[in-house]
């Protein structure tokens, strides 16, 4: 397929650099988009290493599958959904190591939106990550990418109750770690 790629965004110039084979192109769009998919990576993980591993694996799946990509559609979008797919199956691959709790056990809990005001998103983003893996996987596939319980469920292979749960369970450990943190005075 012959493309002009004086016509492509730089990112997808790269990606069509890569689908030929060019590692310099590789590494371009891997130094180019480190940052906004390590961010996407960090917020799915409890360490930086971890963090690196699903960003690696995300990566290979981006320079293997570049034919996927559909150049009608946002480019940061399809590598951020690739992320969360990586990060998704590295749950999985540990999820014998988690607990999920079902939704008899939930409690309704909701955010206090002053709060969230006086946090900085290093702070929110730190505190995230120490939330347990299954917690904090429906907490941002709920929360921060939008998804429905549904959609949660039938992605970590978990019931909608279990979704609902882990999300109220999520929520409650952020409010106790912002009281921890002094944060309650926002109330």
């Amino acid at each position: 397929m012959n493309v002009n790629t004086a016509t492509l965004s730089e990112p997808e110039a790269l990606l069509h650099g890569c689908r030929n084979g060019n590692r310099k192109s590789q590494e371009l769009l891997y130094k180019q988009c480190y940052g906004y998919a390590m961010s996407v990576c960090l917020r799915y993980t409890r360490t930086r290493d971890e963090a690196i591993e699903v960003l690696n694996d995300g990566f290979l799946k981006v320079f293997t599958k570049t034919e996927k990509y559909d150049p009608g559609k946002s480019f940061k979008g399809w590598l951020r959904r690739i992320m969360i797919n990586s990060a998704l199956d590295h749950y999985r691959r540990q999820s014998k190591h988690y607990f999920h709790e079902d939704v008899e056990t939930a409690t309704n809990v909701h955010a206090d939106e002053t709060v969230l005001n006086h946090l900085a998103h290093n702070e929110l983003i730190a505190m995230v990550q120490r939330l347990s893996p299954a917690y904090r996987l429906v907490f941002n596939l709920y929360a921060i990418d939008g998804f429905a319980h549904e959609e949660i469920a039938e992605q970590l292979n978990i019931s909608v109750g279990t979704s609902k749960s882990n999300l109220a369970r999520a929520r409650e450990q952020l409010r106790n770690m912002l009281k921890q943190e002094g944060y309650d005075k926002y109330e």
